[in-house]
C-alpha cells in the first residue's frame, strides 16, 4: 500500500532527499551545544582548565585556540561561537522545512490527481460502490492527512531516531551510571504508546466513516436546497445533519481521548527521569565524581531524548491516524474499472448507428437475486426514430445505457455499427453516441462553453446550428450576452426547460451516429417539443434517435415504439399498431387524451 501511494511523490523526490539531509547537519550540531555549554560552566565559570576538561570538544577547541582565553573572556568567545553554530542549525531546520513542505504539498497534489483522474476511469457500477461524498472525504480530509504524516516523516523520522541515537551516545560519554535511569523508564513509556496507537486506529476508522456520512448529508442538501425550501424540510434537514454531526463530534472525541494520553504519559515520563538524574547526579558532585556543567549537559542530552521520543509518539499517532487514511486512499487507487477496453481494436470506428441487442440480461450488482433487464432482443437500423415506453422501474434507462457502456451486460451482447461494443475502444465507441440523461447537468461557466462539451472546436455557427434544433437559440440570443452569458454553477440562471434543451444542443453538437434522449423533453411544452422532433428528422436524418418519453406524443410519430413492462420487452410496433393490441400502450394513450380532454 504505501509503495503504491509513493509512487506519486517521485516528482519530488529531490527536495525528499534534500530535506533528511539538511536534517542531518542540524542534528549534529545541536548535539554539540549541550557540551560547549559545560565547557563555559566548568571552565569559564567555575575556574577549571580548559586542559583539565574530559570531553572531546574540550579537544577540539584547544586545537582551536579557545585555551588562550580565561573567565569571562572565554564565556564570551564559546558564547560567540555557541551564536554562530546556533544560526548554522537554524538554517538548516528552516531548509528542513522548506524542502519537506514542498515534497509534501506535491505529492499531496500528485495523490489528489491521482485519484481524480482514477475516478475520470470509473464506470457507473464503480461509482455506485463509493459514495459521492466518501470520495470527496478521501480526496480532501484523507488526502491532507497522509500529507500531513508525509511531511512529518521527512523531518521528524529522520530527526528524532537520529536526534535520539545521537543524545544517548552523549549521555553515556558523560556518565554512564545517569544513562541508566533513562534505559529503566523507556520500556515502559513504549509499551504504553503501542498500547494506545493499537487501540486508537480502530477509533479512527470508525471517525472517518463517519466524516464520509456527514459529506453525503451536506452535498444531499446544498444540490437539493431548492426542494428542501419548496417542501419546507428545512428543519427535517437541520435535524438529520444535527445528527450526523453529532456522531462525528462523539465519534471524534472518542479517538482523541484516547491520543491525549500520550502527551502526560510522556511528561510524567520525562519529569520523573529528570528528578532522579538530578537527585543522584547532585551526589555525585558532592562526591567529586562529576563536574556541574557536565551534569547540566547530560539533563539537556536527556530533555533531548525525551523530545525525540515525544515526537516519535507523535508521529506514531499521526501514523495511526494516516494508516486509515491511506488505506481508504488506497482502496481508490487500486479500485479496478468494471468496465476496460483493454481488448477493444484500436482500428474499430462505428461506421453507423444501427444497435442490436441479443439475448441481453442485466443486473447492477452480482450479488443481486434478479435481473433488470430479461431477455432483450431488438433490432435498430442505422438513421430510424425509436421511442422507448413503459412505466417506472420498467428499466428503460438501464436498457439504453448499454449503448454506451456505462454498464456491461450480465449476459448476452449489444452490438452498434455491427459490433460488439466491448470490441470498441471506449473513447471510440462513447464518441460516436451522444446521451441526454434524465438529470440535465451544465457546468459552472458560459452557455458557449457548456455546449462546446460537444464539439470543443465547433464554429459559433456550428453551435447555433445545434442551438436551433434544439429550440434554444431564440431564448440563448434574447439574453444580453448571448452564447456568452454566465449559467451559475450547475445552470441555475436558466430555468428547467431551457436547462434541457442546452443539454440536447450539446448532444446534437457531438454529430453523434445514435442520439439517446432519455426524457429529455419532459420541462418542454408540447409545441416546442414536436420542433426539436421534427428538427431532428429533417437535419439529422442518418443518426439513430432513440426516445424514452412518458408522452406518447414524444413519441408516436417513430418508426418503431419499444413497450418495457418489468424489465422485459411487453411489444414492439408503430403508434398505429400498439393503440390496436398492446393494452399497457393503449392505456396510458387513453389516460394521456382524457387529460388532454380536461384541460
Amino acid at each position: 500500500m504505501i509503495k503504491n501511494l509513493l509512487r506519486y511523490a517521485k516528482k519530488y523526490t529531490g527536495y525528499a532527499i534534500m530535506s533528511p539531509v539538511a536534517i542531518i547537519f542540524e542534528v549534529l550540531i545541536e548535539v554539540t551545544i549541550p557540551l560547549l555549554m559545560s565547557v563555559i560552566i566548568d571552565c569559564g565559570i567555575s575556574g577549571q582548565s580548559l586542559s583539565e576538561k574530559e570531553s572531546f570538544i574540550a579537544d577540539i577547541l584547544i586545537k582551536m585556540g579557545f585555551d588562550r582565553f580565561q573567565g569571562t573572556d572565554l564565556i564570551i568567545a564559546l558564547g560567540g561561537l555557541m551564536l554562530g553554530i546556533s544560526l548554522i542549525s537554524l538554517a538548516c531546520g528552516a531548509g528542513a522545512a522548506y524542502f519537506a513542505s514542498k515534497a509534501g504539498m506535491g505529492f499531496g497534489a500528485e495523490l489528489r490527481k491521482g485519484i481524480f483522474n482514477k475516478i475520470q476511469d470509473f464506470s457507473f457500477s464503480n461509482v455506485d460502490k463509493f459514495s459521492t461524498g466518501s470520495l470527496i472525504t478521501r480526496m480532501t480530509t484523507d488526502i491532507n492527512m497522509v500529507q500531513m504524516a508525509f511531511m512529518m516523516a521527512l523531518r521528524m523520522l529522520i530527526r528524532s531516531p537520529l536526534m535520539f541515537a545521537m543524545a544517548i551516545y552523549m549521555a553515556f560519554t558523560i556518565n554512564k551510571k545517569l544513562s541508566f535511569v533513562f534505559l529503566a523508564i523507556a520500556p515502559i513509556m513504549f509499551g504504553l504508546i503501542l498500547l494506545i496507537g493499537s487501540l486508537a486506529h480502530k477509533r479512527f476508522t470508525k471517525m472517518f466513516k463517519k466524516y464520509d456520512r456527514i459529506n453525503n448529508a451536506i452535498q444531499e442538501n446544498l444540490i437539493g436546497a431548492r426542494v428542501v425550501k419548496a417542501f419546507v424540510r428545512a428543519k427535517h434537514e437541520k435535524d438529520k445533519f444535527r445528527v450526523s454531526n453529532d456522531e462525528l463530534k462523539n465519534a471524534s472525541i472518542f479517538a482523541e481521548k484516547l491520543i491525549i494520553l500520550n502527551n502526560p504519559i510522556m511528561a510524567l515520563s520525562i519529569y520523573s527521569c529528570i528528578l532522579l538524574v538530578l537527585f543522584i547526579g547532585a551526589k555525585l558532585i558532592l562526591g567529586g565524581d562529576m563536574y556541574l556543567g557536565d551534569l547540566m549537559s547530560f539533563i539537556t542530552y536527556i530533555q533531548q531524548i525525551f523530545m525525540s521520543l515525544m515526537i516519535i509518539s507523535m508521529i506514531f499517532v499521526l501514523s495511526v491516524m494516516a494508516k486509515t487514511s491511506m488505506t481508504r486512499i488506497n482502496e481508490v487507487l487500486t479500485e479496478k474499472s468494471h468496465i476496460t477496453d483493454e481488448d477493444g481494436d484500436e482500428n474499430a470506428i462505428v461506421k453507423d448507428g444501427s444497435i442490436e441487442f441479443k439475448n441481453v440480461c442485466f443486473k447492477y450488482s452480482k450479488q443481486a437475486e434478479n435481473n433488470v433487464l430479461k431477455d432483450i432482443n431488438l433490432t435498430i437500423k442505422s438513421g430510424e426514430t425509436i421511442g422507448i415506453l413503459g412505466g417506472t422501474g420498467s428499466a428503460k434507462t438501464s436498457l439504453v445505457q448499454l449503448i454506451p457502456r456505462l454498464y456491461d451486460v450480465t449476459e448476452g451482447e449489444v452490438l452498434v455499427g455491427g459490433r460488439n461494443v466491448k470490441d470498441y475502444k471506449l473513447n471510440t465507441l462513447r464518441n460516436a453516441v451522444s446521451m441526454v440523461l434524465q438529470t440535465n447537468l451544465l457546468f459552472t461557466g458560459t452557455i458557449e462553453e457548456n455546449l462546446r462539451w460537444g464539439d470543443e472546436n465547433a464554429t459559433i455557427d456550428e453551435i447555433r446550428a445545434a442551438a436551433k434544433i434544439a429550440q434554444a437559440d431564440d431564448f440563448v440570443m434574447s439574453f444580453p450576452d448571448g452564447y456568452n452569458t454566465d449559467l451559475g454553477q450547475g445552470g441555475v440562471n436558466v430555468s428547467g426547460g431551457q436547462k434541457q434543451r442546452l443539454c440536447i444542443a450539446r448532444a446534437i453538437l457531438k454529430k453523434p451516429k445514435v442520439l439517446i434522449l432519455d426524457d429529455s423533453t419532459s420541462a418542454v411544452d408540447t409545441a416546442t417539443d414536436g420542433k426539436i422532433r421534427e428538427g431532428m428528422k429533417n437535419l439529422l436524418p442518418d443518426t439513430t434517435k432513440i426516445i424514452i418519453a412518458q408522452r406518447i406524443n414524444s413519441i408516436q410519430f417513430a418508426d418503431k415504439i419499444v413497450v418495457l413492462d418489468d424489465g422485459k420487452i411487453d411489444d414492439i410496433g408503430t403508434h398505429d399498431e400498439l393503440i390496436e393490441r398492446n393494452e399497457i400502450y393503449k392505456e396510458v394513450f387513453l389516460s394521456q387524451q382524457e387529460s388532454k380532454m380536461e384541460q
